[in-house]
This record gives C-alpha cells, structure tokens and sequence, in this order.
C-alpha cells in the first residue's frame, strides 16, 4: 500500500512539475504557419506569435519577428494557425443521452462533478476555448464556471445563462427552467441571475408570457450589463422578441413551415437596418448541423461510437448514453427531423438575406450531439452545404461571438493584447474546413492543452 501511494505521489509530482514548467517558461513562440487572424484579411504566412502571461505580446513574421531569448518555440509549419473557436450554444447539463425523462433525475446530482466538467474538456480538446452554456441549473453552472477559472479544471472560457426564463417550466424541469408570474417577478429572477454571477439571459416562449413580462426581463438584463438571447421555434417568438430588444436569436425553427414569413423577414431587414443605433448588430445561431446530417447519421452511426465523448465519463454514464442510441433512427426526439431538413437551405438564406450576424453554434450535448464534434460539423455544413465561404464561417465562430458578448478586446482574434487562445490545424482549412475535425495545437491563457493532435495530459 505505501509502495502505491508512493508511485501515485511520484505521478502527480512529475505532472506537477511539468505544468510548471510549461508555465514557468518566459513566453511561447508560435513559428512558421499561415495565420488566419480573425479579421477576415488576407492570411499572414510565416507567422510569429508571442506569448508570455497567457496574453498576446506580439504578432509578425519570420521576417520581421525575433522570438526573444528564453521563449519555447513551438512550430507552426505547415499549419494553419486560427484563434479557438467559439461554441455560442451548447449545453454542457447533456451528453448525447436520448431519453430526457431519464437523463435529468438520473444525473442532476452529478452535473457539477461529473458531466459539465466532461462536457468542458472534451470541447476544448476540440479545439473550443470558449463556449455559451445556454441552460443548466444555476449553482452548478456558477459552479463549473468558477472553477474552470481557477485553473481546478480545464475547459473553455464559459459564458453562462444558468437557467431557462418562460413563461411556465415544463413538467420536471423546474430545476433548470424558471417560470415567470407577472413582471415583478421576471425582474426578481433576472436580478437573481445576475447577482449569481451569469453572462447572458435565456429568453424561450417569450410570446407566451404577456408583453409586459417579456419586455420586464429584457429591460432587466440590459440594466444589469447581460445580454439576452431568445429562441426562434415560431413567427411569434420572433415577432415578440423584436418588438422587446432580444439581442440574439437561436435555432432556425417553424418545424416543417418552408420558410419563414415575409413579415418576420421585413421586421429583421428594418432591425438590421438600424446597427448600431439599436445597440449592435442582429444576431443569429442557426444550430443547423444536427438537422442536416441526422439522416447520413441514421445510415452510419460509427461517429456515435467514437470515444472522444467518453473522456471525463464514468464507465456506467458511457454506456448508459450507448444504450439510449442504440437506435439512431427511432428516437422519439428526431422523427419530425427529416420533415424539417427541406427547409433548412431556404430558411438560413432569408436569414443571410435579411442581414443578421450568424454566429456559428450547434445545441451541443442533445441527442447524439457529441461535444468533441458538434462545433466542426456545423462549420462543414456552413461551407459544404450552405454555401459560406470558409473565412465567414470561421469569423462567425471566432470574431463575431466576442462582439456579440461585448468582449472583443480580449476575446476572437490572434492580435496583441488578446488571450492566447489560439488553435492550429494541418493542411488548409480555408480549402477543407473539415480539418477542424482534428485540431492538432489547442492553447487556451497561453498553455498548450493538446499538441501534434495529442491531449498534453499534464496540462488537464
């Protein structure tokens, strides 16, 4: 037993130490790839990136860059070097589990410790270095968030929202899902939310609750410096959601409809008529990948059995989640999804078309949602089906995420100043944006969390 002690004392010392010293060195160089910066520029080939005390120092070439004494060098070549992508909608309370009614009693009392922690990993070693959690009960998200943080445990910068706020929680949900009674009490669970500590407000069925609630809890936000983003399943959600100043709509909805009305579509283009005047641009998360590729999933599940997901899991949770997807093709949840999926290509064009900022985001961690894919599946089905052209894409999962949180200074680019979350992929991603499917260099504050397509193991 000493004998074991010993060796495990032995392990996490030389862990330690390894940390340590990847912190302890005077700054990273980053040397040698074609850096897309975020900007939407012309590429920078034969890139320099310093970085020392998890910030941006400097940005250059070969040419024009001397990496100072007493810098680790890191090779770049050969890659495409890109700031860490942004996931603007996932749910880090789910794991792919297929059977809600279950999943939610079973595990509530392990989302802080065993779920949402292993949801966090597993996007950043997809090269996620920050993500919006968009529903999850509140102290366990307050929780989580915290203590990625504190350097307790890895995962993505976290911008959370805790809970849902409706206009009445659906049944068992109340854990997770608040109701709102009348406007004082949309203002008292807003001020509730924000004294916890969340980043941003979920608004759903905001047609539902009567206008002077819906606009209460947005004016109560805004009063408190939170965003407020709302969902987007009907033209009266999205009416109501103009007329009260969401900020950012999620989901491409209206189930089977073809498209969406022309009236919604007019009160868009006069929303993204105003810009700044109205407080910014429109935004949009369209949460599309799902949708599209649920059929090609159903003919080949092998994506389900790849163990990227299983990383933070407990052995009974990895084959409790097998076992709810046995099936692809029969979940209760996906039957209306092939209906949906003809519409989907009309749908993000009138969103394109009326001019909202689309940000890239997936609805990560519901069925068959898999953490370790979702945000890359999504940017494929932007370029290879949806027609955006590669560097949008990437802005729209970079850039535009840290506008719409007001965080643009120290978030979505490689440029001085910024944290170094930065990621690098080999080959060409502007040519075969697929490639995100292994990111090879994930750095988040300036560690390097997984290299030549390897977990750094003494990092997490």
């Amino acid at each position: 037993m000493v004998h074991s002690l010993t060796r495990v004392s032995a392990v996490i010392l030389g862990a330690s130490l390894a940390l340590s010293s990847l912190l302890a060195q005077a700054g990273t160089a980053l040397v040698g790839g074609r850096l897309i910066d975020g900007y939407g520029h012309r590429p920078i080939a034969n890139s320099v990136i310093l970085v020392e005390d998890g910030i941006i120092q400097e940005v250059g070439t070969v040419e024009t860059l001397p990496v100072p004494e007493g810098y680790e060098v890191v090779s770049t070549e050969g890659m495409d070097v890109l700031p860490g992508l942004w996931e603007n909608h996932a749910h880090l309370m789910l794991n792919g589990h297929a059977d809600y009614a279950h999943w939610h009693p079973t595990y509530v009392d392990r989302f802080a410790s065993e779920i949402m922690p292993a949801s966090a990993v597993q996007m950043l070693l997809a090269g996620v270095t920050t993500t919006r959690d968009l529903g999850a009960p509140l102290e366990a998200s307050v929780s989580v968030k915290r203590r990625i943080e504190s350097g307790e445990i890895p995962g993505p910068r976290l911008f959370i929202s805790g809970p849902f706020i409706q206009h009445e929680p659906y049944p068992g949900t109340d854990f997770y899902r608040w109701g709102v009674d009348g406007v004082a009490d949309g203002v008292r669970k807003v001020r509730t939310l924000a004294d916890a500590g969340v980043d941003i407000i979920k608004l759903i069925d905001q047609d539902k609750m009567t206008l002077e609630e819906a606009q209460a809890v947005v004016d109560e936000a805004h009063r408190h410096g939170l965003k407020v983003v709302a969902h987007s399943h009907r033209p009266d959600e999205i009416r109501r959601g103009l007329a009260i100043g969401v900020d950012n709509f999620e989901h491409t909805g209206l189930t089977t409809a073809p498209e969406y009305p022309a009236d919604v579509i007019e009160l868009l283009k006069e929303r993204t008529a105003t810009g700044r005047v109205a407080g910014g641009p429109m935004f949009w998360t369209p949460t599309v990948e799902g949708l599209w590729n649920y059929e090609f999933t159903v003919d080949n599940p092998e994506k389900l059995d790849n163990a990227c997901w299983h990383r933070g899991l407990e052995a009974s949770t990895i084959a409790d989640i097998k076992g709810s997807i046995q099936n692809p093709g029969e979940l209760g949840y996906t039957q209306l999804t092939p209906l949906r999926k003809p519409t989907l290509k009309r749908k993000f064009q009138q969103l394109r078309d009326s001019g909202v900022v689309m940000l890239v985001g997936t609805d990560s961690g519901i069925p068959m949602k898999f953490h370790c894919q979702s945000t890359w599946n999504e940017m494929d089905v932007w370029v290879n089906v949806m027609d955006v052209d590669p560097m949008t894409t990437i802005r729209a999962a970079t850039y535009w995420g840290a506008v719409m949180m007001g965080v643009e200074d120290k978030w979505g680019t490689v440029s001085a100043g910024k944290y170094a979350d930065i990621i690098a992929v080999k080959g060409d991603v502007l040519r075969h944006i697929n490639l995100l499917s292994r990111v090879d260099m994930v750095m988040k504050g300036g560690v390097i969390y997984k290299q030549d397509g390897q977990p750094v193991e003494a990092a997490l």
